[in-house]
């Protein structure tokens, strides 16, 4: 029977069956002939509906072992269109699944017995269809039509192939009875990290998580969502990009894509700050702060908050092209501030600098000015000898009064970080010319986003220059963290007409990749974070990623330790699985043993020779909920999930449904396009593979003239 017992067995032959049978043999012969069982018609017509009752109930258990015996080797096929993922206002659909508990570990240990191994093991005729299926892959076409056939997957092809995703299906297929899986919006405030190696479906999962962020309102105000994608997966930006449409919102909809800058957004990563040292520490935060690399790394944040305190005082906005030219040539800075100061409170100054100057010559300028302009050396001896006292010009002042040699040492760790971010198109990407209204694409900052409720779309193009791609990475991560404090102080609105103090929003970060992204500010983000409305969901493959990047174990654990929700798919380090292993209980499960023995009798006079015994013993043995080695042995499309204060569900994720690129526009389907034919594999993605070639003609004829302009510019500038 298939009632639950103290010992509950599944995987055994459906003998209720029998009772089926026997039940509609009789149902039929009470109702045909009742008067062979000396019954008249009324009786044999209740006799029969008796027997049929007690027939489907004894069917309703036979099914129940049929449909768990035919789970345990395939799973019905779970499909979804992205307009039919449900949007909830108050939980997160994550997929179908059950709460795992006592009984599934006590199921799964019993499918490892190797009498139930037949119940479990592929059986004779698939393993026959397929070792022939691949003899005849070669085969002539009259008899290649067997091997289609054998690879027919429909359910009338009784030898059908299971699906590609690998993994034990058992996994799942112990628990028939399936529910949807969501999870709590308010639990999401919490962080959520996803774990899983190459190609197994964090993608997709992000795509489902992203769908419903998208559509999704709460009091009439939709949420703003970014994700970051160091990659490039097109199916991501289709599926962004078609939802914001569904959803009403591609006016909203920015692609930032350091691949394309032609059609890309525009962003300022230190332009928008609420205290002017937030400028030096968003980029110097990004240089090396183990060892010696410290003391360097405090002289380039002190330059570069000597030069943002200068630009900001002359009126103009902080970008990554100004610091580096200010950074290389600080004496120009110097001058145009100096001009600027004296021209409100000193204007006679400059009489005395100029005589000063024209004084100057080889001999008498000091040997820590030498290499520096005449007027710098005036400036500099005009101010030792009068009082003035302005923070900003004494910053420049001190400065200058370097050794020119020792100054290009002291920030020489700065310089290249500079220049990853100001080479080539890239440079009108994350230096705007605000100026410029001749330029259609849009500027964009992180606090305009939140305020508009927008959607944005981060591709980094790590395929074809990964430092740079991490480096932009950082920048934008420091800034959201500002933001982030800004808004948990103010509010979003702060400033504006009728705001409200302290309103926040959901503010949702999908972080692929993200261990190549984050820095010393990811940890501000996700343990503060959460106050201003930030909603971190990182997707990543070990737990060794995230601890190489940072450089420390520590921090790596404080790190992980901030994400309250946990979804586990395949891994392929032990270590990995053990972040969830470790934190589920020990349970009891129950295994029968058959014990028979026979003892001889030691009276030969005795009527009894020998006495038998036979016993049914039930023991139990603690273990755990479940293992690392399930974890390793997850398909494709399934994961732990451990949720609302450390909840364990098995979920599968819905398998989708492709929907066509029409509704892009011609120069999203472009890019689509190419980064379908570039993206890898996230186990390959840091090899620099370089721009792809020009002759490549999958690329559209324009966006090849445009990448040999690009060429014959470089060429000729070499």
């Amino acid at each position: 029977m298939a009632q639950p017992h103290a010992v509950e067995v599944l995987l055994r032959p459906a003998v209720e069956l029998h009772t089926v049978a026997v039940c509609t043999g009789a149902a039929i012969l009470c109702l045909v002939a009742p008067w062979s069982l000396a019954l008249n018609p009324l009786l044999g017509l209740g006799s029969a509906l008796a027997f049929l009752t007690f027939g489907a109930i004894r069917l309703r258990d036979a099914w129940a072992i049929l449909r768990y015996r035919r789970n345990i080797r395939r799973l019905p096929r779970y499909v979804m269109t992205s307009r039919d993922v449900p949007v909830s206002q108050q939980r997160l659909f994550v997929g179908r699944g059950f709460r795992w508990e006592q009984r599934h570990t006590h199921r799964l240990m019993q499918t490892y017995r190797p009498e139930f191994r037949r119940y479990v093991e592929p059986t004779a005729i698939y393993r026959a269809a397929r070792r022939l299926e691949e003899r005849l892959e070669f085969a002539p076409f009259p008899v290649s039509t067997l091997a289609r056939a054998l690879a027919w997957d429909s359910p009338l092809n009784p030898a059908r192939p299971l699906p590609p995703v690998g993994g034990l299906p058992r996994l799942h297929g112990i628990e028939p009875h399936e529910v949807d899986v969501t999870l709590p919006l308010g639990e999401r405030v919490g962080h959520t990290l996803v774990l899983g190696t190459t190609r197994v479906g964090k993608t997709r999962l992000a795509e489902l998580f992203i769908t419903q962020d998208i559509r999704r309102k709460v009091r009439g105000e939709h949420e703003v969502v970014i994700v970051f994608d160091p990659k490039g997966d097109a199916d991501l930006l289709k599926r962004m990009y078609v939802e914001a449409k569904r959803a009403g919102r591609e006016g909203e909809f920015y692609v930032f894509h350091l691949g394309w800058p032609d059609i890309s957004a525009r962003y300022n990563a230190v332009g928008r700050f609420g205290r002017i040292s937030e400028v030096a520490t968003r980029i110097a935060g990004q240089l090396s702060g183990e060892g010696n690399s410290a003391a360097f790394r405090e002289f380039a944040w002190r330059f570069v908050n000597i030069i943002a305190r200068a630009l900001v005082e002359l009126g103009q906005r902080p970008d990554y092209l100004l610091i580096q030219r200010h950074v290389i040539n600080i004496d120009a800075l110097f001058i145009e501030y100096a001009q600027h100061y004296f021209a409100k409170n000193e204007p006679k100054a400059w009489e005395v600098i100029v005589q000063l100057e024209a004084k100057l010559n080889d001999k008498n300028i000091p040997r820590n000015m030498i290499g520096r302009e005449k007027r710098v050396v005036a400036l500099e001896q005009y101010l030792s000898q009068v009082r003035i006292y302005d923070p900003v010009l004494d910053g420049l002042r001190s400065a200058v009064r370097y050794d020119r040699t020792y100054f290009d040492k002291i920030v020489a760790s700065l310089l290249p970080l500079l220049e990853k971010l100001t080479t080539g198109k890239i440079a009108q990407l994350l230096a705007p010319n605000y100026s410029d209204l001749s330029d259609p694409r849009p500027i964009f900052d992180w606090m305009q986003v939140i305020r508009k409720r927008a959607v944005v779309y981060v591709g980094l193009d790590a395929l074809s220059d990964a430092e740079v791609a991490a480096a932009v990475g950082n920048s934008m991560f420091s800034d959201l963290v500002s933001v982030a404090g800004h808004i948990y102080k103010f509010g979003i609105d702060d400033g504006l007409p009728g705001a409200a103090a302290g309103a926040k929003i959901p503010i949702n970060v999908h972080a692929d990749e993200f261990n190549e992204l984050m820095g010393d500010e990811f940890i501000p983000m996700v343990n503060k974070g959460g106050g201003a409305g930030v909603q971190v969901t990182a997707y990543t493959q070990t737990l060794s990623d995230i601890e190489a990047r940072i450089g420390n174990r520590a921090k790596a654990g404080q790190v992980v330790g901030n994400f309250n929700n946990l979804f586990m798919l395949r891994v392929r380090e032990t270590a990995t699985a053990e972040l969830l292993t470790r934190q589920l209980p020990k349970v009891e499960v129950y295994a029968t043993a058959l014990m028979s023995g026979a003892t001889d009798s030691s009276d030969p006079q005795g009527n009894t020779a020998f006495t038998s015994n036979t016993q049914d013993r039930i023991s139990s043995n603690s273990v755990p909920l479940i293992e690392p080695a399930h974890v390793v042995a997850l398909p494709k499309g399934q994961c732990f999930a451990l949720i609302e204060g450390g909840n364990l569900w098995k979920v599968r994720m819905p398998l989708p449904a492709p929907d066509p690129d029409e509704a892009m526009p011609k120069d999203l389907q472009e890019l689509a396009g190419y980064m379908r034919q570039h993206y890898v594999e996230a186990g390959d993605w840091w090899e620099n593979q370089g721009i792809p070639d020009l002759q490549d003609k999958a690329l559209p004829e324009d966006l090849l003239d445009d990448f040999k302009q690009m060429a014959a510019a470089e060429e000729a500038e070499t």
